[in-house]
């Protein structure tokens, strides 16, 4: 299906950036070799996919999904074929053991991208899987950043998320503390990250979810009243690799908002998909009605929907990618802004957030709570509301 014209454009966001700054991109990337962290995740494919096109002098993938890999492996070879350098994956666990003795016998690179996190809100619902997050987003990334330090690494990095300005959710208040390791880490590297918008269609989003209610013939269901920006798998891919080659120390890129990124709501979309298959969307009252319709209405050129107001945690009313405290560069690039950032992190609190957490691991017990008391600590300013109603309570 065409995701741009199903997020409501008709051209791609960065072509005219990306257009004008090729022949300096390909020749570093040609000239360079890289290690793509969560690579097979789908901005982790599209970043690969990016650097692989352009041949680079090797290109190592590593992801925890095995099957992922196998599958991004079949859609190079079938799409680009073969580059001149090394290409390899490599099916393992960025926080254990394996992964550590990876990088200890080779770990020879001029950039690592980081693209791996648990980026659901509905992972923030336990403590068990919120700790994870925790351990992905921040410590993993702290870690492997002190590996790329230790190896000589010309330039590391990572996404962060528009979740992370102005954070209401513990996913992205993660990935703004996230952003203070990357700034102390950056005394010793350079450094650069990307806030962007929701990746239409990407794995385990909601617009992936319309392909398979689609597929097992169940109900479109979606909020009504949030509007966010997307960009397209291509594009997450195109402004992380412009980041990682382009951006400074410290630097975050981001979309312009103009006329080419709106806001859209994911019902709206919905109706959109619905067409682009061939079916008029029926309105539903509620959850038991959309799933017996769902057996019937499609032979009509009907489909079932539910769209409803959010009311569960971490939902956020608008989007966001900076700050009113933040500097910006948007000079530099057509459809590219660019955060400008100064040091900014307390070595004595996250010394003591990493204290605390450690000691939570340690002794097998924590719970949200404590977590949400350590997060405010370092984001005092962060406004978390338990709903104590997620994701997982509703169809």
């Amino acid at each position: 299906m065409n995701a741009l014209r199903l997020i409501g454009r008709n051209k791609e966001l960065f072509q005219h950036d990306i257009v004008t700054h090729e022949t300096q991109l390909s020749k570093i990337v040609s000239d360079s070799s890289f290690l793509v962290l969560g690579g097979a995740g789908s901005i982790g494919q599209a970043v690969t996919k990016e650097i692989f096109k352009r041949n680079p002098k090797k290109l190592h993938v590593v992801d925890i999904s095995e099957n992922n890999l196998v599958e991004l492996v079949r859609d190079i070879r079938s799409s680009y074929g073969y580059i001149d350098g090394e290409f390899a994956t490599f099916a393992l666990d960025i926080g254990s053991r394996e992964y550590d003795a990876f990088i200890a016998q080779d770990g020879k690179y001029d950039y690592v991208l980081n693209l791996s996190a648990l980026k659901h809100v509905r992972s923030e619902k336990d403590p068990f899987t919120l700790m994870r997050m925790i351990e992905t987003n921040i410590f993993n990334t702290d870690k492997t950043l002190k590996q790329s330090i230790d190896k000589g690494v010309k330039k590391y990095f990572c996404v962060s998320t528009d979740k992370a300005a102005n954070p209401v959710n513990m996913m992205g208040a993660s990935k703004r503390i996230m952003e203070m390791f990357v700034h102390r880490n950056s005394l010793n590297i350079d450094v650069s990250m990307a806030r962007f918008a929701n990746v239409a269609f990407s794995d385990g989003s909601l617009l992936h979810g319309f392909n398979q209610r689609i597929e097992k013939q169940q109900p479109l269901v979606a909020p009504n009243d949030i509007k966010r920006y997307f960009v397209t798998p291509k594009e997450s891919g195109e402004l992380c690799l412009m980041s990682c080659i382009f951006g400074q120390n410290r630097d975050i890129f981001f979309p312009k908002l103009s006329e080419a990124l709106h806001l859209i709501t994911f019902s709206e979309i919905a109706v959109k998909y619905l067409k682009e298959k061939g079916y008029e969307p029926y309105l539903c009252k509620d959850e038991q009605e959309a799933r017996e319709l769902a057996h019937t209405l499609p032979k009509a050129g009907k489909w079932p929907c539910l769209f409803t107001p959010s009311d569960t945690t971490g939902e956020k009313d608008f989007e966001e990618f900076f700050t009113e405290n933040e500097i910006l560069d948007m000079q530099r690039f057509e459809n590219l802004g660019i955060i400008k950032n100064e040091l900014n992190f307390d070595p004595v609190l996250l010394g003591k957030f990493e204290h605390d957490i450690d000691m939570m691991l340690q002794a097998q017990q924590w719970n949200k709570e404590h977590i949400v008391a350590l997060f405010l600590e370092l984001l005092p300013n962060f406004e978390y509301e338990d709903k104590h109603k997620y994701l997982d309570g509703k169809m």
